[in-house]
């Protein structure tokens, strides 16, 4: 029997005002911008609302001359960021129907301009979710992405990809998230 998942994609550098999103199953709702949603779906009546938030470090030096590091909220439809920015994205959401929502999937891509921070990548330990990467595009996804390399002698070798490969996180949370469990991840991005 064919695995049915809520796919529910989120991303951006913006933040933007609640957008609803109904469809039959599988669901797929793709929010261009940071801010929240809420996928439903009918035949089930199961809801998840999600809010994306989206905040950029702040590396300031005290009077000691010691670096304190701090996040600024990003909100608004423009936002000045410069390369080597780091922006941190933070998922939070919660099944907020009477029932558990079967086989939910987040998948978030990496914004283009943006490269993932490798190990950045965070899910709340009570969902029982599983992060995994994509680096073709969303196409596929695992724990650990490699690449192949030729070797001067020829020979191919696979090697971790580097942070300019992901394209895509997904967290799995599993078989069912249960009513009322919130959910939170985060991710981290460098802008190019």
């Amino acid at each position: 029997m064919k695995r049915l998942h809520k796919i529910l994609g989120l991303g951006a550098l913006t933040v933007a005002l609640a957008v609803p999103f109904v469809s039959n199953t599988p669901v797929w709702a793709q929010l261009e911008l940071a801010g929240e949603a809420i996928a439903e779906n009918l035949q089930r009546e199961e809801q998840i609302k999600l809010v994306l938030s989206a905040e950029k470090k702040v590396i300031e030096i005290d009077k000691k001359g010691q670096s304190k590091i701090t996040w600024q909220q990003i909100s608004g439809k423009r936002v000045k960021v410069i390369p080597n920015d780091v922006i941190r994205y933070t998922l939070n959401g919660e099944n907020v129907s009477d029932r558990a929502v079967k086989n939910l999937v987040v998948n978030q891509p990496i914004p283009q301009q943006t490269k993932y921070v490798l190990g950045s990548a965070t899910v709340a330990q009570n969902t029982g979710a599983e992060t995994t990467y994509s680096i073709d595009s969303g196409n596929s996804f695992v724990k650990n992405p490699v690449i192949k390399v030729t070797l001067a002698d020829g020979t191919v070798e696979e090697r971790p990809a580097p942070a300019e490969a992901y394209t895509h996180i997904r967290w799995n949370f599993g078989d069912a998230v249960n009513s009322g469990v919130a959910l939170n991840a985060t991710y981290e991005v460098e802008v190019r």
